[in-house]
């Protein structure tokens, strides 16, 4: 028998183990209420953010907007999107913050010309697509960096920026919100340079494999936890304001963000 996962792999910092451990502690109360089969006992922490696939075996996750609409198509149903409360999301959205060292010289993102960026993965909204079409949007044309690399996460890329090992990095505006209340001083020696423009939330999802029964039961039970006061502490650990139905079509603004840049002359990032 397939043995069913969960994970909450987007805000998934040590300090944020126990809250997150709550949100899912929750939503399986809820799931059982409504008889759902087969709950994962608990959460899967070493999920990493960019996975190879959203396979079978998830019945609760929260994936980037991007993969969804490119690697991951096909994968996976919506279940619902949180907002959140931190600068730079509003209803159901968000945005990346372009980061850099609070002593550095830069002071506009054209100052970036030539500079070392953090790239944690070529799948992600706000650490690619995000702040591609920035610099597309300034008229800016690639290639822009003098490098551009690797760093698998946000945490890493904001660690090396932190370091001064790299200089910028766009960092999703929920993580750079955790970092500052969770762990400021991995925080302290950066600044925000600029924002990107604003983009869907990152939703709940499960795997195109569940059953479409269970699928209308995950959704009950996590917009039951979103409106049932009793779990209102839960959600302000993590800052979330509410959780609501997704608009598919929404999502296939990241998309066209792509394209947009490529038009504007920025289709890859470096």
């Amino acid at each position: 028998m397939l043995e069913l996962t969960a994970s909450l792999p987007m805000y998934n910092l040590p300090e944020l183990a126990g809250k997150n451990a709550a949100f899912w502690e929750a939503l399986s109360k809820e799931m059982r209420a409504q008889r759902l089969a087969s709950i994962p006992p608990d959460l899967v922490f070493s999920r990493p953010a960019v996975p190879d696939a959203i396979g079978s075996e998830v019945l609760f996750s929260q994936t980037c907007g991007y993969p969804l609409q490119t690697i991951y198509s096909g994968q996976f149903a919506f279940l619902g999107v949180p907002t959140y409360d931190f600068p730079g999301c509003g209803p159901s959205t968000h945005r990346a913050f372009v980061i850099v060292g609070k002593e550095s010289p830069y002071r506009t993102i054209e100052d970036l010309r030539g500079a070392r960026f953090a790239l944690n993965s070529i799948h992600s909204n706000s650490g690619m697509n995000l702040p591609r079409l920035l610099l597309a949007r300034h008229g800016i044309k690639a290639p822009f960096f003098g490098t551009v690399a690797a760093t698998r996460s946000h945490t890493e890329s904001i660690r090396r920026v932190q370091a001064g090992d790299l200089d910028a990095a766009s960092i999703d505006c929920v993580t750079y919100g955790f970092f500052k209340e969770l762990c400021p001083e991995k925080v302290s020696a950066i600044r925000v340079l600029a924002e990107t423009p604003e983009s869907p939330a990152i939703p709940f999802v499960t795997s195109i494999a569940t059953p479409s029964d269970q699928i209308e039961q995950l959704r009950a039970a996590l917009f039951r936890v979103a409106n049932d006061s009793v779990y209102r502490p839960v959600l302000d650990g993590l800052h979330i304001k509410t959780i609501t139905a997704v608009d598919p079509a929404e999502y296939t603004r990241v998309v066209a963000y792509e394209r947009e840049a490529a038009e504007r002359g920025y289709a890859e990032l470096k």
